[in-house]
């Protein structure tokens, strides 16, 4: 199964700040906010969500094929994501426009403040579908992640007349986004991911309710943080996934992106939803156990201990033999 994953490809300033935001805040003067928080620590690494998925993936033996744009410093980054078993043809390299940034200040209580710079990210508009699936022998999936919204705009529609399945995946660019913008880039979604506050964002945004938005898209996942994720369908009975237990929390920036990783691995093994999300919730403790979105290790016994542990024999059996 060939699965494209579209979106940002950035680089990543994480900063760690050991107090709590809610006590520097001032309840009658949030209108004129002017605060600097003095951070113990600097982690430079690499993100963005399209690329955070397809590591997951390659991690996982599913040679995802990444599609977005970066700029000349993309280099490094490449080697980083081809020798973890990524394809990165299909990156576009903007000749002028550095490759995006995100900087996130984490506090003690594992709030985040973050702004994303685009920079290359705008030029993924110019990138066509088609010239991706005719490199690779066609494409089973499109996964629609955060990205330039024209960008995302142009690669709904084609995978709409192009007959191409896709997944709707809005993350951060939801805040941004209208009403119609949203309907657009859900209608006839295969998958529309979101957490639980997104999901509501989704329904206030477009004023479908949810039973509309289920009539509309093939399986809805939400996930539900520490409670794991839920995945509905209409006319079904939901399916539920709890995650497995946490042995440290270090930093939650890009859990979300290895939980797509490890479901849209399970989708490309051919395993049923239950188990490509119990893939997805093992991969994503690992990143919340780690400083980083690319920094964990996936040792493939350490894994199925863990999975065995949290989802039974019958499970770990299933998925061992795809493991990559």
């Amino acid at each position: 199964m060939r699965i494209a994953v579209t979106g940002s490809i950035a680089t990543d300033h994480l900063m760690t700040f050991p107090g709590r935001f809610a006590d520097q805040f001032v309840a009658d003067q949030l209108h004129t906010v002017s605060l600097s928080f003095l951070v113990d620590k600097l982690d430079v690494r690499r993100g963005g969500v399209a690329a955070n998925i397809a590591f997951g993936m390659g991690q996982l033996g599913t040679r995802p094929i990444l599609v977005g744009a970066a700029g000349a410093d993309f280099d490094e980054y490449r080697a980083w994501l081809e020798r973890h078993g990524v394809d990165t043809e299909s990156v576009r390299i903007s000749d002028t426009l550095h490759t995006a940034r995100f900087v996130c200040t984490t506090d003690a209580d594992h709030n985040q403040i973050g702004s994303f710079y685009t920079g290359a990210m705008s030029e993924a508009r110019l990138i066509e579908l088609k010239t991706v699936a005719d490199r690779v022998g066609g494409l089973d999936l499109v996964s629609i992640g955060a990205d330039d919204p024209e960008a995302m705009l142009r690669h709904t529609e084609e995978c709409r007349s192009r007959s191409i399945p896709f997944a709707a995946d809005f993350s951060q660019q939801i805040a941004r986004m209208g009403g119609e913008e949203i309907r657009i880039l859900l209608d006839g979604a295969t998958y529309l991911f979101s957490n639980e506050y997104e999901k509501g964002l989704i329904e206030t945004k477009t004023g479908w309710t949810d039973a509309e938005i289920l009539s509309k898209v093939g399986h809805r996942v939400t996930t539900l943080g520490a409670q794991g994720v839920r995945i509905e369908r209409a006319g079904e009975d939901p399916i539920e996934v709890g995650t497995p237990d946490e042995e440290t929390k270090a930093d939650p920036t890009g859990v979300g992106d290895a939980f797509r990783a490890g479901f849209l691995s399970g989708l490309a093994w051919g395993v049923s939803l239950e188990r490509a999300a119990q893939v997805g919730c093992m991969l994503a403790t690992l990143v919340i156990e780690t400083v980083g979105t690319q920094e964990y290790q996936l040792r493939r016994a350490h894994f199925m201990e863990r999975f065995t542990k949290a989802y039974g024999d019958e499970a770990a059996e299933e998925v061992r033999g795809h493991l990559g």
